[in-house]
């Protein structure tokens, strides 16, 4: 409703010399204001600046700087300890953050957090600098160089998302506090290691900052998006009442638009 309210508005303010719209053009504007609402590359947060709330982050102490921040599928596995083998996993989406300290010229460290929003409480770290690379380099024989690491590492996550059958990153938390994260690829006659990062359950008071940041995140996020509704509304009750009160009277009428849309979605079915 907030984006055909938004395009009424816009278009009714911005071609003044076509004269009132008809009830017909009207329910029109609004039909194609829910059509671009639902278009991949458009949602109501992309009209709000969220920068203030962002930069609250409790990750981006110290002089860090964000990469990467999205959820990417992972099999999660638990295990007591090293010595016995882990269960059996399950696919979860778990959001992945990495963040980098220092420039792209000069790397000091890159840090990698993962949570789920399943438990507030999942959250674990992996911290890597110069020396503990080389180490990594070393006993896996990596390829890629220190400044090219967290490059390396975003274009492995966004295989596990774009590509699940090929490329997998599995989880595997052990009951002390320690997790490994294995990157494997498919290579259809055998599974390949590419990749493993020791992670460790993150201290109590970091959690805890992490839980309340992405809670009052959430509430400063919900309050903008009313602010800017509530301006809306009050900006068309006062110029088009009338498209208040057709929207009030056929609160269904954008979905009914296009009925064809339907029976051929069950076509396809």
């Amino acid at each position: 409703i907030f984006s055909a309210v938004l395009l009424f508005f816009v278009s009714s303010v911005s071609l003044p010399s076509r004269g009132r719209r008809s009830p017909e053009k009207r329910a029109e504007v609004v039909v194609a204001g829910m059509a671009m609402a639902e278009a991949p590359n458009w949602s109501l947060l992309s009209t709000l600046d969220f920068q203030a709330i962002d930069e609250m982050d409790p990750s981006l102490a110290d002089g860090h700087r964000i990469i990467y921040d999205r959820e990417v599928p992972f099999e999660l596995r638990t295990q007591e300890n090293a010595d016995r083998p882990h269960e059996l996993g399950t696919m979860e989406g778990v959001k992945v953050k990495i963040l980098t300290l220092g420039d792209d010229r000069q790397q000091v460290s890159l840090r990698v957090e993962l949570t789920t929003e399943s438990d507030l409480f999942f959250h674990y770290t992996c911290s890597v600098n110069g020396a503990g690379f080389r180490q990594l380099k070393e006993e896996q024989r990596l390829v890629c160089e220190f400044p090219e690491f967290s490059s390396f590492l975003v274009k492995l996550l966004n295989r596990c998302i774009k590509e699940p059958q090929n490329f997998l990153a599995a989880l595997i938390v052990t009951s002390d506090g320690n997790a490994v994260l294995e990157f494997v690829q498919n290579m259809e006659y055998k599974f390949v290691e590419i990749l493993v990062l020791p992670f460790r359950e993150s201290p109590e008071h970091l959690i805890r900052q992490s839980i309340s940041f992405r809670y009052n995140a959430v509430r400063s996020r919900l309050s903008m998006m009313q602010a800017r509704l509530q301006d809306v509304s009050a900006l068309v009750k006062a110029k088009t009442p009338s498209l208040v009160t057709h929207l009030q009277r056929n609160p269904t009428a954008p979905q009914q638009a296009d009925p064809s849309s339907s029976s051929s979605s069950s076509g396809l079915r």
